[in-house]
């Protein structure tokens, strides 16, 4: 994954020349020396192409291209496996410090490292964010289930519904926890390298029900919305600073999910399950998802990266298409962004332990 030749070695070399010359170089002087003229950027996609963070990654890369020094491209690379830990564990594992792989990630990613997943060898501590991305989601039907809205959700006790799903300890949590909290018999077919897969399956007329974040439901799911394939029925909704659900404003139409459950058994939701849903809610969608550099590449290319990131949304490229693409949230970037983190994997040992026996007594998940 490392380029034969480092943009910092370059730095390197240019302030070797300014000590030998008697010249201090600043901080910012040197961030600014930083160079990837000719270089290729790979980035790390966790999950399969299509999907609501492969679309994510796909919008970002080209705009930060443009603002890295030097303009190198920015491939993404889709690795998918494992409910995202296969690509985010060889992130851990090789990626360099100079600044040429970076990594992106999701909620399906935070979950398995906050559950404790066996299969995560990542270590999000070993890592720097320059980019957080809040976000979204909407649940949708199919029009064969002969429901129109979240009104009509009652109809749909007794009724098998089909979710596939890339596993139960990822970002799927969420969708799995709201429909049992509502009561709905779902079987779960895992197996999914991604949202984009379970979309698919969706299209295909495998499952009857699917959830996608923003990004995704945008760009993939509003068309099978248009053609009357798909009926919205509500999305996650936004957390205010009090820790209450609100509409979502990029889906100000749609009840949050709080609201479709009242629909649905005529009471507010309440207990342990609906306080852990939130929890994990938070955890999974206030920094749903990040770009992030290895924990000890060079303050003067993280600096590099952060600044042509700060460019990127204030450009008017993203200004033009982000709520078509991303939806309407704040982007988070450098301090920003790491602080975004450290909220959102910090979760109570309590909470741990409730959702670890719901999955193991649900889905027979081992920890």
């Amino acid at each position: 994954m490392k380029s034969k030749t480092s943009p910092y070695s370059k730095l390197f070399k240019g302030a070797a020349l300014g000590v030998a010359c008697g010249i201090g170089l600043s901080v910012s002087a040197m961030a600014q020396a930083v160079d990837f003229s000719g270089e290729r950027v790979e980035f790390i996609m966790p999950f399969k192409e299509g999907g609501g963070s492969d679309t994510w990654a796909r919008f970002f890369a080209p705009l930060i291209s443009e603002q890295l020094p030097g303009q190198p491209a920015i491939v993404v690379k889709n690795i998918p496996g494992g409910g995202s830990t296969k690509g985010a564990n060889i992130f851990q594992q090789r990626a360099g410090n100079d600044g040429l792989t970076v990594l992106g990630t999701s909620g399906s990613t935070q979950f398995p490292y906050l559950l404790g997943d066996p299969r995560v060898n990542y270590e999000y501590k070993d890592w720097k964010a320059v980019l957080a991305s809040p976000t979204g989601g909407v649940f949708y039907v199919s029009a064969d289930l002969g429901i129109k809205s979240a009104a009509d959700l009652g109809k749909l006790k007794g009724v098998e519904v089909k979710y596939a799903s890339q596993g139960a300890t990822s970002l799927d949590l969420i969708p799995l926890l709201a429909m049992d909290i509502m009561g709905l018999d779902v079987n779960a077919i895992f197996g999914m390298k991604g949202r984009g897969a379970g979309r698919l399956a969706f299209e295909r007329g495998e499952v009857n029900v699917d959830y996608q974040t923003s990004s995704a439901y945008l760009t993939k799911v509003l068309p099978l919305v248009e053609e009357g394939k798909a009926i919205p029925i509500m999305s996650w909704g936004v957390l205010d600073d009090d820790g209450n659900l609100q509409r979502d404003p990029t889906f100000p139409d749609l009840p949050h999910f709080a609201e479709a459950y009242e629909m649905m058994n005529g009471k507010k939701p309440t207990g342990i399950e609906f306080k852990v849903w939130k929890t994990f809610f938070a955890a999974g969608f206030a920094a749903q998802k990040g770009l992030f550099l290895p924990k000890e590449t060079p303050d003067e290319v993280v600096d590099a990266w952060t600044e042509a990131v700060k460019k990127a949304v204030a450009s008017e490229s993203f200004k033009a298409r982000s709520e078509d693409v991303l939806g309407s949230y704040p982007q988070a970037v450098g301090k920003q962004a790491q602080k975004s983190f450290a909220v959102a994997l910090d979760i109570t040992d309590g909470d741990k332990e409730w959702i670890r026996n719901w999955l193991t007594e649900k889905y027979g998940t081992q920890f």
